[in-house]
């Protein structure tokens, strides 16, 4: 695999590389050769110019021998291949080749077609790029042509050996015709050693790409597929030593992390495993909390249609007993014996009256009149009435109240009546002596629910009755109230989507929990059962 990766990296890069080395050698290659063809060009306009100044007296003298004699000499210089000048006319005055000497050139001919470029009119003057010509002859040379206009100057014009008048503006042409060999042999050596520059340092290259490559990515990569396989075989104690500050340290951190991980969920599996019989037990108490709540609803709604029934039966004839006594004990020729026994009957009348309203008031199905308010509101108002009555007096209240709490959507009514009952419970459970009464209120982020918290450190209740306090008509207090005020507070809690649990130990005191839900689309008691049945982590304290 490292030489697999190094080999595929390096050929990747190296064939990058080489189309951009022989691009960049092409345009290099080719701006070289206009660069040599215009120093070219340029040396073969000042030759031209030269010669010209150098035959310029001649022509003046009309010494014809001399002029042929110096452009015969110009002639054998290496890199000179032919030099003419031709008249006006087209016909060849002096050149270095005798035999075209008196030929007349048309105005397509290389020299004269530099003048006559789209027109038959010949041009006065003309650009060098337009003056000059690149041509190759038979046997593959390569040949610069440059020409040269001469001009009929004022010296011209007014000398005694001539006949040329002041209306002729170009008298001839002078065509200078110089080898492109050297030119074409530093070009093609230049071309040369930039195609060996590139080869040796692509396999330069080449070679440090393959050895950068093995060091510093196969090398990385072979480390982290060993320590993968161990960690495929169950080793999770492989870790990957040195780690590089690079990429392939991150990714060898992460691999760290990763195998940190597994064995830390691998030792959570052992665990769980040598304690799943505890959590077993602990979901199946959950859960038989849960059904002891469900049957506590069946059975307040059972109870509720009994007693809603009974009550309505006995309240009619229980009216009449209370009426006829009450009108009997008031009459004035009664016996006393007889008058306070009528006495006697109106009391316990008017009791079993109180024990029936309190029974409608248990069956009845009240619907919450709801609206938005604060608990800490309820609670305060609450206190006011219940503190004015004497079991208070020797009661220390120490309150806790959450300033920041939402409003909740709630019947204050009905939330009054059920802290109205806790208080008085508690205050019944304190000793004659005297006790603290605490209540607390915050917020519950995990359920998002408001809660409030009523704690005494009254008699307490014992552990076999925390699962029947919120049974209708049964009381721990021995001849004091019907059991009836725990029920209903459970029903208006339930009403309002809320939870209340209880804590209590013997001698110390009891802890009453309301949560109520922010939300009123929402249920506690039926998220907590759902979150039990997905396996949450769901836990109530007791009670409903």
């Amino acid at each position: 695999m490292q030489l697999k990766l190094a080999s595929k990296y390096t050929a990747i890069s190296c064939t990058a590389l080489l189309v951009i080395m022989f691009t960049f050698a092409f345009f290099n290659v080719s701006t070289l050769r206009e660069s040599f063809l215009a120093e070219s060009m340029y040396e073969a306009d000042t030759l031209s110019e030269m010669i010209l100044h150098n035959s310029y007296y001649l022509m003046m003298e009309d010494d014809r021998v001399r002029l042929q004699q110096m452009i015969d000499e110009a002639g054998t210089m290496d890199r000179i291949k032919q030099i003419r000048i031709f008249g006006r006319e087209g016909v060849v005055s002096f050149s270095t080749n005798k035999t075209e000497v008196g030929t007349a050139l048309s105005d397509r001919d290389e020299g004269c077609s530099f003048c006559h470029v789209g027109t038959s009119k010949a041009l006065l003057e003309a650009p060098v790029e337009i003056r000059s010509r690149t041509f190759t002859d038979a046997y593959g040379n390569d040949f610069l042509g440059m020409t040269r206009a001469i001009y009929n100057e004022e010296s011209c014009y007014t000398a005694n050996c001539h006949f040329h008048s002041a209306d002729e503006q170009k008298l001839g042409i002078m065509d200078v015709v110089i080898s492109l060999d050297q030119m074409k042999a530093v070009t093609f050596n230049h071309h040369a050693d930039i195609f060996v520059s590139t080869a040796v340092m692509l396999v330069l290259m080449s070679i440090g790409q393959f050895v950068f490559t093995q060091k510093y990515v196969c090398e990385p990569v072979n480390r982290l597929v060993r320590h993968t396989e161990c960690l495929a075989r169950g080793d999770l104690d492989a870790r990957i030593e040195n780690v590089p500050t690079d990429e392939f340290g991150e990714l060898g951190q992460a691999f760290n992390s990763m195998a940190s991980s597994l064995a830390q969920a691998q030792l959570e599996l052992r665990d769980w495993g040598n304690t799943l019989e505890h959590k077993v037990a602990e979901r199946t108490e959950e859960i038989h909390e849960m059904q002891a709540q469900l049957v506590q609803s069946a059975k307040l709604a059972s109870m509720g249609e009994l007693v809603a029934g009974i009550a309505h039966e006995i309240n009619n004839p229980l009216g009449g007993i209370l009426m006829f006594s009450s009108l009997a004990a008031k009459t004035p020729e009664l016996p006393p014996q007889v008058k306070e026994n009528l006495e006697v009957v109106v009391s316990e009348t008017r009791r079993c009256a109180k024990i029936v309203r309190g029974l409608l008031d248990f069956s009845r199905e009240s619907i919450p009149e709801k609206r938005r308010d604060s608990i800490n509101r309820i609670i305060r108002q609450t206190l006011r009435l219940v503190t004015q009555q004497t079991i208070f007096q020797d009661i220390e209240l120490q309150c806790h109240y959450d300033e920041d709490l939402p409003d909740l959507y709630l019947d204050p009514d009905q939330l009054q009546q059920v802290f109205f009952n806790m208080f008085i419970n508690a205050a019944q459970a304190i000793h004659e002596g005297g006790g603290i009464l605490a209540i607390t209120t915050s917020f519950d982020v995990e359920v998002a629910a408001v809660k409030a918290v009523v704690a005494d450190n009254g008699l307490g209740i014992h552990k076999e009755d925390l699962n029947k306090i919120f049974d209708p008509f049964f009381s721990t207090k021995s001849k004091k109230g019907f059991g009836l005020g725990l029920s209903i507070t459970y029903g208006i809690i339930k009403n309002h989507g809320g939870k209340i649990s209880v804590q209590s130990e013997v001698g110390k005191g009891t802890t009453f929990t309301i949560l109520l839900p922010v939300d009123e689309n929402v249920s506690l008691v039926e998220a907590e059962s759902k979150l039990l049945l997905l396996g949450g982590e769901g836990k109530g304290s007791g009670g409903a």
